[in-house]
């Protein structure tokens, strides 16, 4: 169902996980839980995995992940603020050691030259802080925006497990 990409750096995380005692959530937007379906189609995640959200409509984002309405108003859906956010709330709401979010544009429509297609803003949150990413994929295939999505994701979750909460 997954690429070998993606097997190995979910394998990846769930190991390092596993062995530094943490725990991790998602919450996704664009991708609609691939990445918690790319982490709990490894054996074992039952022990670090604590869920995940899918927020594909602001509503959910608000009501799920705790996300304020007037955020999404401001500042957009697809957005540094609204993507920290989203991992803050999921990290808090399911008892998580880490938490990534993903928010973006996957097309093919949706996009405006402020957010065009394939803007995808991550977060990932722990208890001291919360890190940021957002990457420009381009105008290439939904299917393949969120493939992408899917490694980032993981990348920027691995890279926030490596160094701690």
């Amino acid at each position: 169902m997954f690429d070998l990409d993606i097997r190995s750096l979910a394998a990846e995380l769930l190991n390092m996980s596993m062995e530094r005692g943490f725990t991790v959530a998602t919450v996704e937007s664009c991708t609609g839980g691939l990445v918690c379906g790319a982490l709990t189609a490894i054996a074992g995640s039952s022990s670090m995995v604590q869920g995940g959200l899918i927020t594909y409509a602001n509503e959910a984002k608000a009501a799920l992940a705790g996300v304020p309405i007037l955020l999404i108003e401001q500042h957009g859906a697809v957005s540094e603020p609204v993507a920290r956010a989203m991992a803050e709330g999921g990290r808090t709401r399911l008892d998580a050691t880490f938490a990534v979010s993903i928010t973006g544009v996957a097309g093919p429509g949706g996009g405006s030259a402020e957010k065009p297609v394939g803007l995808v803003h991550f977060a990932c949150a722990g208890s001291s802080s919360t890190r940021h990413r957002e990457r420009h994929f381009g105008e290439q295939s939904r299917d393949e925006i969120r493939r992408l999505s899917v490694l980032e994701a993981l990348d920027l979750l691995r890279e926030t497990v490596l160094t701690g909460p």
